[in-house]
Order: structure tokens, then sequence, then C-alpha cells
């Protein structure tokens, strides 16, 4: 690895660590020629992942629009920064693992609702809301029924 100070490439690892729950590791780094400390991540490199859209347009998967729909929907409930961020890693786990180079918008909106009836009763059904577009009270009720059952 090439030091950042210097440039020399002669550095070596004094430090390895893993962070994000084992999905990647941090690594303090010590240059020989500056004697300069340095840190470098190591991550899994993972395929774009291309979502089609309700309208069938497609676009590159993006971790950010999970996250925004997730926290609107827990918006002054009881659930914790950490609670979501786990949410998040959880449905990409899930995502992921289908090994699909595309993936339907429907199919990641049902495997966030899964995931948010165990979360919070209040945040699955403004999710749900959202996400199956409710036209009117009567289609929010059936939703709630499904719920509740």
């Amino acid at each position: 690895m090439k030091c950042p100070f210097c440039g020399q490439d002669n550095t070596r690892v004094v430090d390895s660590r893993p962070i994000e729950e084992n999905e990647a590791i941090r690594r303090r780094r010590l240059c020989d020629s500056c004697g300069m400390r340095f840190t470098t991540f190591e991550k899994v490199e993972t395929i774009p992942l291309i979502v089609i859209k309700k309208d069938r347009n497609r676009e590159e998967y993006d971790r950010q629009k999970l996250e925004k729909g997730i926290l609107r929907a827990c918006y002054k409930r009881p659930i914790s920064a950490q609670q979501i961020n786990d949410a998040v890693n959880e449905i990409e786990v899930k995502i992921f693992a289908r090994e699909e180079h595309e993936i339907e918008s429907s199919i990641i909106g049902e495997i966030v609702m899964e995931y948010m009836k165990d979360l919070d009763p209040v945040a699955y059904v403004r999710f749900a809301s959202v996400y199956r577009e409710f036209k009117d009270v009567n289609t929010f009720m059936e939703e709630l029924k499904k719920f509740l059952n």
C-alpha cells in the first residue's frame, strides 16, 4: 500500500480489526520510510445491483434511499439509530443474498415490509401506506386487518 504522505510503497500493517459486524476490516498501517501512520479499510466488493422501478425504469441500488424510507416510517417512534442501521443491514443482506443482477422494487418493498412488522407496528403501517399507495381508508383498514391477524 502506497503511503499517502510520502508516496513510498513500503508500508506495513500494525493493527487489524473487524468492523461493521465483521463485514469490513480496518487496518492501521505504518510507513517504513517516513514513519507516518494511516488507516485503510477493506470491504468485499459487490456487483452493482439494478432496481427495476414500477414504471419499468432501471436505476442503481441506493442504500440511502432504503435508509430514508425506513427513517421516515420510524419518525418519532421509540426506535434507535442503531436499530434502524441494523434493519437496513439485514434487509441488504436479504436483497444481495438473492444473487441477482436486477431486482424489482416491489420485491425490496416486500422484504422491508416483513422486517418492519417485527420492528414497530406504527412504523410498519406508515411504510405500508406509502409503499402500497393507499387510496382511501378502506385499503388502509384492509392492511391493518392483515397486520392484526
